[in-house]
C-alpha cells in the first residue's frame, strides 16, 4: 500500500497544490470511494481547537450554528460570518466532552485561529492552531475508534484528526484515493468548498448551507440580520449551480473563471472535476435571475483557456426563501 501511495499523481496549482490527485485509476478510485472503501489525504487542511469550560456557548454566540448544547461526538459545519453576513471562515468541527476540533480549509486556520482569540474577551476559552500536530485524513463508511467528525458535507464517511507522525500508517489501514476522486464526488453532491466555490461576497442563503451550516432559530450572531432578511424576503442576488461541462473539451475551467450568458458576465466558476459517470463537472456562482434553462460559457480565449459550454443544474432554488411582505 505504501509504494502505491508514494507513485501518486500530485495536485500541481492551487490550494491543494502537492496533494495526491490519483493513484493511476481515478475512474477505479472514484468507484471505490462509493463503495464505501478508501482513504484520501487532507493533510494540508487546517486545524483548529478550542478548549475550557465557556467554549461551546462562546462559540454558539460568535457563529451560525446552535452549539450551546452539542453532545460529544456530533459533528457540525457553522460559519463566522463578516457584520454584512459574507462568509469568512468555515469549521467543520466536532466536541471531544473536553475540547472543540475543527478543520478549515487550506491556509485558513492561523486566520481564524486569530479572530477567535481576539474575540475571547473574559470568557473562559483557550484557541489553538494545531495544524502543525495534528492532520486530516477523509475516510469512507462509518467513523470506528478515534476522534472523528461525520456531517451532511461530509460525503458518506468521516474526517479523522490524526497525529501528523501517525498520517502515513492511517493512510496504509485503507486503499488509496486521491483527491480527484473526492472532489468529483463532493461536487456531485452539490456541496460548495469556501474559498474555491465563493467568493468575498458569499452569503450562507447563496450555496444553500441554511440549515447545514446555519441555524434559523439561535440567538444573535454576526451577521446574522443579514441572513435573516434575505431569508424572510426570499431571493438571494446569487445561487450555486451544478455546471454539465462539454466533454468534448480536453480541458477543465479554472477556478474563478467567469460564466457567460449572451456575452455577459453572470458568475463564475469554482472547482471542477472528471466524474466517473457524469462527465466533467463543476460548480458555480450565478446571478439569481440566469435563465436556468440556457447553457452558459465558462472561460475563455482572453486566459488561455477555449470557451467550454456549461449547462446548468439547479441546487439553490432562484425563488428560495420566505417570501413575506408587510401588510399595508
Amino acid at each position: 500500500m505504501t509504494s502505491t501511495r508514494s507513485a501518486a499523481a500530485l495536485v500541481e496549482h492551487g490550494v491543494d497544490a502537492g496533494r495526491p490527485w490519483h493513484y493511476g485509476d481515478p475512474i477505479r478510485e472514484q468507484r471505490r470511494l462509493e463503495a464505501g472503501e478508501g482513504a484520501v489525504d487532507l493533510s494540508h487542511r487546517g486545524v483548529v481547537t478550542i478548549t475550557g469550560p465557556d467554549r461551546l456557548s462562546w462559540l454558539h454566540s460568535l457563529t451560525t450554528q446552535h452549539l450551546a448544547d452539542l453532545a460529544p461526538g456530533v459533528g457540525v459545519t457553522t460559519l463566522v460570518l463578516t457584520p454584512q453576513g459574507h462568509i469568512e471562515h468555515a469549521l467543520y468541527g466536532v466536541d471531544d466532552g473536553e475540547t472543540f476540533w475543527a478543520h478549515t480549509e487550506p491556509g485558513t486556520a492561523a486566520a481564524a485561529a486569530q479572530w477567535l482569540d481576539r474575540m475571547r474577551f473574559m470568557m473562559q476559552v483557550e484557541v489553538t492552531d494545531l495544524t502543525e500536530e495534528r492532520a486530516i485524513v477523509w475516510a469512507a463508511g462509518p467513523a470506528g475508534d478515534g476522534l472523528a467528525r461525520s456531517g451532511t458535507d461530509s460525503l458518506g464517511g468521516h474526517e479523522l484528526f490524526v497525529p501528523r507522525a501517525d498520517l502515513n500508517a492511517v493512510l496504509a489501514e485503507h486503499p488509496p484515493a486521491g483527491l480527484w476522486a473526492y472532489e468529483a464526488r463532493r461536487i456531485a453532491a452539490g456541496v460548495p468548498r469556501i474559498g474555491l466555490d465563493t467568493d468575498h461576497r458569499t452569503i450562507p442563503n447563496e450555496i444553500g448551507l441554511l440549515g447545514s451550516a446555519v441555524h434559523l432559530d439561535k440567538g444573535c450572531y454576526r451577521g446574522q440580520e443579514t441572513i435573516a432578511r434575505i431569508h424572510t424576503l426570499g431571493r438571494p442576488p446569487r445561487r450555486l449551480v451544478r455546471l454539465h461541462l462539454d466533454g468534448s473539451v480536453d480541458s477543465l475551467p479554472r477556478v474563478g473563471a467567469p460564466l457567460t450568458l449572451d456575452g455577459r458576465a453572470v458568475g463564475f466558476v469554482g472547482s471542477s472535476a472528471r466524474h466517473y459517470e457524469l462527465g466533467p463537472i463543476a460548480l458555480g456562482l450565478v446571478k439569481r435571475n440566469t435563465d436556468p434553462t440556457r447553457d452558459l460559457v465558462a472561460a475563455g480565449s482572453d486566459d488561455g483557456q477555449p470557451p467550454i459550454a456549461a449547462a446548468q443544474e439547479v441546487l439553490v432554488d432562484p425563488e428560495v426563501g420566505l417570501h413575506v411582505r408587510p401588510r399595508l
